[in-house]
């Protein structure tokens, strides 16, 4: 499938996961991202499931502690000064459950643009609007890029008998890291300039015609923010 409707899609399950107001709802697009996700190589995608689920399991881990919302008490704490009495009811778990689910399917279904679109196509497709597509696509490439040079770095290591292990062996990475992501910025400022990014007349690569795939697609993410917004 052609990226452009491959994104468009994904960004058609997001908004349909932040328009559901049901948990049911939110769960089941976030189980669909999260299948999609797992289907990347493990060396690739476990960042990005960290990421996104570690983040979504903190927010429903610690919602019920700063809101105060009526309802069955489960739990009853101590009492802090200015903030009251610290409790999780059932209403503040299912508030906790509903957006932990809507965090998780968002970012999940940004973790899968970065995982399986090829945004150098992407970029290539954009008949309007290049600058601001070339800026996301620059943006969603930092990860994979840095996790390339941070398993170049663990190899040439290796090769000279070091083994970074731990926390303090990796945190030693972060040095070069962004030594080498500032002069990966300036060798692409350079390419961009040489290849003549931003003038007139630009030429294109041809670009395959659409197949039943790109516009199912395209229908799939109209249906899906229709839907979020009428039914889940």
């Amino acid at each position: 499938m052609r990226p452009a409707p491959a994104a468009a899609l994904l960004f058609g399950l997001a908004a349909a996961a932040l328009l559901a107001r049901h948990t049911a709802s939110v769960a089941a697009l976030a189980a669909v991202l999260l299948v999609v996700c797992l289907r990347a190589p493990v060396s690739r995608r476990w960042p990005y499931l960290i990421g996104s689920l570690g983040s979504a399991s903190a927010l429903f881990v610690l919602t019920p502690f700063v809101e105060r919302l009526p309802g069955t008490v489960f739990w009853s704490g101590p009492t802090i000064p200015v903030v009251g009495t610290l409790d999780v009811t059932s209403t503040e778990l299912s508030g906790a459950l509903f957006n932990a689910c809507r965090l998780a399917a968002v970012s999940l279904a940004f973790s899968a643009y970065a995982l399986w679109l090829d945004h150098d196509r992407l970029v290539q497709a954009a008949g309007f609007a290049r600058r601001s597509v070339l800026a996301v696509a620059l943006a969603t490439r930092l990860v994979p890029a840095l996790e390339r040079d941070a398993a170049g770095l663990v190899e040439a290591l290796r090769g000279r008998g070091v083994e970074p292990e731990g926390i303090r062996g990796r945190a030693r990475l972060l040095s070069p890291l962004l030594a080498g992501s500032l002069e990966r910025s300036l060798s692409l400022a350079e390419a961009m300039e040489a290849r003549g990014f931003g003038r007139p007349d630009a030429t294109r690569l041809p670009q395959p015609r659409w197949g039943l795939r790109e516009p199912l697609a395209l229908a799939g993410a109209a249906l899906a923010v229709v839907v979020g917004v009428l039914w889940l």
